[in-house]
């Protein structure tokens, strides 16, 4: 019995002792994660301290990615918990952060320091908030959390976005048999806009939407259709309150109708108590069980705020409108745009940085010569090393490792070949998605909702729709498994 209990203390102590060297070598990776940044910031802004342009990019990315995996903030997951098995948790919590975004976008705006531009608001929409939502169930992951997830050490997003990415430039540059399905109105709208020859504005599925029919619909924000003449005062009514809060509050109050309110007032009769009191605390005690989704969003709001005003105030200092402008500055020329510029949202924002990073590529290879409006007019296709939006999404990665680190949390988890392929999916749907509705759950939903852009919430719309078609789509996909297990 004894020598029982030595050798059970023995693998105790070995087994504290592994945890011990695992927290270790966890923590020496986040510290190591942090400090490379810390080197590359204070390397390059000693090489020229307009790089720290560049390096506001990295250190909000790193936030957002920390704040992502704290809060386990994914679009995906609250659209699947909600209609899948009827837990509200992340809903509330997004919607709780939508919220106290707005407030703080709004202080922004209201000081003159925003840079976010509202985006043109029809059909396309909701058509690709669909396509989006269904690829996001899918894929196990909205576009944020399928970076998020990447510095988890989930494998499956790595490959959701290779394919989110390469979907938006096969779907930019796509012609042929699509030209077909082109309306004669596009054409003949994009060809009036008279844009440069090179980039062929007729011919290209992709080239005649933008030219011949985005470019022709109307985009604003509430604050600016309230025609208040104060700007601190139109902000906070137009774009957070009517916007964005009342909304929120309103489907909040659907989601705990419809979601929680009936397992609620169950436990409340049980206790003997009813009436309004226990409706107002079943709909808090909703909104108080998303704490910490709330907190990691309200992280992420503060961070997106001040994420706009310094890029604001350092294109003010540089004297630039766009990186592509700072960049040729410095005398890197090459992956600019006709117009010399490159995507720079000035904002949190995801999805187009991706398309870039494939479309540098097959450049490089080759393949791609920017003849396109998406890449040769619009976004460019920077150096890797030299795209602030792209350096973003690399520091949302590496800061979902750091708070994974720090957390014990990470873990290299490699998919099944069936996870793998609906990845691929997945990836692909949402893909195609962001390039119809001109953004992914951040930047066609979350950052528009949030600046009074009436558009996010149609986007949001398709989003729920999609995720809703997927679930079900999934209930129907196990189901026949099930059954033809039970049939052998």
């Amino acid at each position: 019995m004894a020598s029982t209990e030595s050798e059970m203390g023995a693998a105790l102590k070995n087994t504290e002792s592994a945890q011990r060297r695992l927290e270790i070598k966890n923590q020496i990776w986040a510290f190591g994660i942090v400090g490379f940044f810390a080197v590359i910031t204070v390397w390059s802004c000693a090489v020229d301290v307009r790089y720290l342009y560049l390096a506001t990019y990295i250190w909000f990315g790193l936030i957002y990615g920390m704040a992502l995996q704290y809060g386990r903030f994914c679009m995906a997951s609250a659209f699947r918990d909600l209609f899948a098995v009827g837990v509200p948790r992340m809903t509330v919590g997004i919607l709780i952060a939508l919220a106290l975004f707005s407030v703080v976008a709004s202080v922004v705006t209201g000081a003159g320091q925003s840079t976010f531009h509202p985006l043109p608001y029809g059909y396309q929409n909701v058509i690709g908030g669909i396509l989006f939502g269904t690829g996001m169930v899918f894929a196990g992951g909205c576009a944020s959390g399928s970076l998020y997830k990447s510095g988890e050490g989930t494998v499956a997003s790595w490959i959701v976005i290779l394919s989110l990415s390469f979907s938006q430039t096969w779907f930019a540059m796509a012609g042929g048999w699509l030209n077909r399905l082109v309306p004669a109105s596009w054409t003949k709208s994009a060809a009036a806009k008279n844009l440069p020859a090179v980039l062929n504005p007729t011919n290209g599925w992709y080239n005649q939407y933008l030219a011949g029919y985005i470019w022709n619909l109307p985009a604003t924000t509430v604050a600016v259709l309230t025609h208040i003449k104060n700007q601190f005062l139109a902000a906070f009514v137009g774009d957070a309150l009517i916007n964005t809060i009342v909304p929120a509050i309103f489907i909040l109050a659907v989601v705990y109708v419809f979601w929680y309110r009936k397992s609620h007032i169950k436990n409340m009769l049980k206790a003997g108590k009813k009436g309004w009191r226990a409706e107002v605390a079943g709909y808090w005690s909703m909104i108080a069980a998303s704490r910490r989704t709330a907190i990691a969003g309200l992280i992420i709001g503060v961070a997106a705020g001040l994420h706009m005003w310094v890029t604001e105030g350092l294109r003010h200092v540089f004297g630039v409108l766009n990186a592509g402008e700072l960049l040729q500055a410095m005398g890197h020329t090459s992956g600019l745009s006709i117009q010399d510029t490159v995507f720079d949202p000035g904002y949190w924002y995801i999805t187009t940085q991706e398309a870039q990073w494939s479309g540098w590529l097959l450049h490089v290879l080759g393949v791609h010569d920017m003849r396109n409006i998406f890449y040769g007019l619009q976004n460019g296709v920077p150096n890797p090393l030299l795209n602030p939006p792209g350096w973003m999404s690399i520091s949302i990665i590496l800061g979902s490792s750091v708070m994974a680190r720090l957390s014990n949390e990470f873990r290299l988890k490699l998919p099944s070949l069936e996870t793998a392929i609906w990845a691929l999916i997945g990836g692909a749907l949402m893909g195609i998605g962001a390039r119809i509705g001109i953004g992914c759950n951040i930047g066609a939903f979350f950052i528009p909702v949030a600046n009074g852009d009436p558009s996010g919430w149609l986007f949001g719309l398709g989003l729920g729709v999609g995720a809703y078609i997927c679930v079900r789509f999934y209930d129907w996909w196990i189901n026949r498994r099930m059954a033809k297990e039970d049939i052998f």
